[in-house]
This record gives C-alpha cells, sequence and structure tokens, in this order.
C-alpha cells in the first residue's frame, strides 16, 4: 500500500488589522499498489481536489463563527451547533473515511466525483450526508 498526505491551506484577512484566519484540512488515504502512473496522478489529482474544496467550502460557506477551528472538521462541527440539534442523524455531513471510500468505490467504477454530486444534487460531494454516502457505499457493494 502506499499512503497520500494532501493538505491545503489557506489565509484570509481578519476583521482587525493585522490580523487574518487560517484554513487548513488534511487528509491521509492508503492507495493500492501497483497503479499506472496515470491512475496514481488521477488518484493524487482527485484527492487534493477533495481538501481544497473542503477549505473553500468552509471559506465560503461558513463565514460567521469559524475562530480557530479548521476544515471539514468545523463543518461537521457546525452543523450540530445553532442552539438545537438536529435530531436526525441523516443530516450529519460524511465523514472523511466514509468519502475516501466512496471515491475509492466510483474510481472503480469509472465515476467522477462530479457525478456523484449531480445525482445528489451537491455542490460538491463534501456536501453528502452520511446518509447518501452510506446509501451510495451499500448500492454499488450489491451490484
Amino acid at each position: 500500500m502506499l499512503k497520500l498526505n494532501a493538505s491545503y491551506s489557506k489565509k484570509v484577512p481578519a476583521g482587525e488589522e493585522y490580523s487574518s484566519q487560517s484554513y487548513h484540512a488534511s487528509v491521509e488515504v492508503e492507495l493500492p499498489d501497483g497503479l499506472s502512473g496515470d491512475a496514481l496522478q488521477a488518484r493524487i489529482h482527485e484527492t487534493f481536489d477533495l481538501v481544497r474544496n473542503s477549505v473553500e467550502a468552509e471559506l465560503h460557506g461558513n463565514t460567521q463563527g469559524n475562530s480557530g477551528n479548521h476544515g471539514a472538521y468545523h463543518r461537521q462541527k457546525s452543523s450540530l451547533q445553532g442552539g438545537r440539534s438536529r435530531g436526525r442523524s441523516n443530516d450529519v455531513p460524511a465523514s472523511p473515511k466514509q468519502l475516501s471510500y466512496l471515491l475509492d468505490l466510483a474510481r472503480q467504477r469509472g465515476i467522477t466525483p462530479q457525478q456523484i454530486a449531480a445525482r445528489f444534487q451537491v455542490p460538491d460531494i463534501q456536501h453528502l450526508t452520511r446518509q447518501q454516502c452510506s446509501d451510495q457505499i451499500d448500492e454499488w457493494r450489491a451490484a
């Protein structure tokens, strides 16, 4: 097995002079041995896109109250905040591990992350819920 660690960081100016907020996401995935150069490059590119899109979604989708929290972990945490619990487990964002497995299955079928997002009518796969991910994984594993 090969290990791939992809990270993306971005600093943006904060409201105060000489101040900034930092956003960072990192993911480590295992890649199977024996990938061709093109397949390996595609996996690296897709993984980096996943991490970069997570940070960008955080910047553009959750601009309030982000002091010091980072990446997808903050997005998962913030979806449960706001004074009351959402109450339904199918509203919980998919975990990074779940998304990684979904991407592995998709790759085996020649399906792109954009096609998955389009199927569930979300901007990118980072917006999938645990339930959506689980349903898609179950469907592909049964096939």
